[in-house]
């Protein structure tokens, strides 16, 4: 008898040990490093289910594509006639079939799926992300913030209006997410802003060559925010690729080098949390009563520009 009674502890501790065990293993983000079909919509929706599907297989959490994936983030051409209305044709709404199939397969697979789209909007387009988590549940659509405006086809859509910080039920637990988009990651108060609604992860879709500089800036991102960022690029030979991803230390996670392939990140998160509740940066020392002008207009000449379409540049117009 009490043999069998120290085998039954025994066996108690072992499933303890186990569950203990299951809430330490890390949150897996799969980034999608692809190469796109052009603007082929079908095409492109039939290749993120394939990276998907091989993502989940993997272990993956999330699923992180490119930026604007549905349509390869192709442009329009300004000088050739009937152009640019014939890309806005290939904008579909949130609760499209094409966008909603989604969904379908994150609750399918068990996995979250940030999916990037053209999205239709009125009066004009956005470039948005719309994160399913594992029950094919939306949790937020974000439209990029920073449009780059110096290009002519994102001066020609409309921006976002705000950033989002949402919770992430996942299988290793709820996680606080947040998104940016490309440019916006260049902007150190999207960052600053998303870390400030209580985000713990950012996803961020890109769509531009990483040099060196721009890895380090996102790293920093990371760093004087105390949160874990991951980035998924397009794959050579559109774009150099180098998807990536840091821990709130600054330590590389995942660097992904020019070739198509699922690159995954895993992020430990009681020790982002526990990081977060001593380190002297964040929210933990700011002086915000001190920012007033950052939230102005004004600006020294110097930093006057031209947009997309030929016109002096008005930020607060956007």
């Amino acid at each position: 008898m009490f043999v069998k009674s120290i085998l039954w502890v025994l066996l108690a501790l072992g499933v303890c040990l186990e569950s203990a065990h299951a809430e330490q293993e890390p949150l897996v983000v799969a980034l999608l490093q692809l190469a796109p079909e052009k603007d082929d919509l079908e095409a492109n929706a039939a290749l993120a289910e394939q990276a998907c599907r091989k993502a989940a297989g993997q272990g993956a959490d999330i699923a992180l594509l490119p930026e604007m994936w549905s349509i390869g983030y192709t442009r329009f051409n300004p000088d050739l006639p009937g152009d640019k209305e014939r890309f806005y044709t290939l904008a579909r709404t949130t609760d499209s079939p094409y966008v909603q199939r989604f969904a379908k397969l994150a609750k399918e697979l068990e996995i979250a799926i940030a999916f990037t789209y053209l999205q239709a909007y009125d009066p004009l387009p956005r470039n948005a992300v719309t994160l399913f988590d594992r029950h094919g549940a939306e949790v937020f659509t974000y439209a990029k913030v920073h449009t780059s405006d110096f290009k002519s086809m994102e001066r020609s859509m409309t921006p976002g209006d705000g950033f989002f910080v949402a919770p992430l039920d996942t299988a290793k637990g709820v996680v606080q997410v947040g998104a940016m988009i490309c440019f916006d990651r260049e902007q150190p108060e999207s960052a600053r802003i998303l870390m400030l609604k209580g985000a713990e992860l950012v996803l961020t879709p890109n769509a531009c060559n990483l040099d060196e500089l721009r890895l380090d800036q996102f790293k920093v991102r990371a760093w004087e925010n105390a949160m874990g960022v991951a980035m998924a690029n397009y794959a050579s030979p559109m774009l150099n690729g180098r998807s990536v991803a840091y821990a709130p230390s600054g330590e590389e996670l995942v660097l992904a080098r020019g070739r198509a392939g699922i690159y995954r990140a895993s992020f430990d998160l009681e020790d982002l949390r526990e990081r977060r509740g001593r380190v002297i940066w964040g929210n933990a020392y700011r002086r915000p009563h001190r920012y007033g002008p950052l939230t102005g207009a004004q600006r020294d000449p110097v930093w006057n520009r031209t947009d997309g379409i030929g016109e002096p540049y008005d930020p607060a117009s956007r």
